[in-house]
């Protein structure tokens, strides 16, 4: 029954908006293997994310015609976007998305920004490891302090 949870992990993460910020600590608050749910949410993410990126043309037309025909002209994220890569580059945008706009939001936005596809890569493939990271660490000292305080 464990590799299903393994494998919605994987899933889960692979999802555009679920992001590995919300998927990693509700696997490891499940009882899941902390080093399993980083790989797997860390992979998951960055599988799709590469997909987008290897495929960016074909996305940003799907995008252009679905805005076309819901009558508006840009993401609801696109501001945030903006503001985040006109202040810190690149390199913020990756490291900023997926806390404030998604890794596949900043990988589309980086890209009709011009950024090339390889520095594109590199920066999300750093965000992505560093916030993996972060979630796993952070979920996994914070949920042992918790259980900590409710034994002693």
């Amino acid at each position: 029954m464990q590799i299903v949870e393994y494998v919605l992990v994987f899933i889960a993460a692979a999802i555009p908006w679920m992001e590995i910020a919300f998927v990693i600590p509700v696997g490891i608050v499940r009882g899941l293997s902390p080093f399993w749910v980083m790989l797997l949410g860390f992979t998951g993410n960055m599988l799709t994310v590469l997909m987008l990126i290897i495929g960016y043309k074909k996305v940003e037309e799907w995008v252009k015609n679905k805005l076309k025909k819901s009558g508006k002209t840009e993401l609801k994220q696109t501001n945030r976007a903006r503001a985040i890569m006109s202040k810190y580059g690149l390199p913020g945008l990756a490291l900023l998305g997926p806390i404030f706009i998604g890794t596949h939001i900043a990988a589309f936005i980086g890209l009709s920004f011009g950024a090339s596809k390889k520095w594109t890569t590199l920066w999300l493939t750093i965000s992505i490891g560093l916030w993996t990271l972060v979630f796993g660490i952070g979920t996994m000292l914070g949920f042992d302090f918790i259980l900590k305080q409710t034994e002693g």
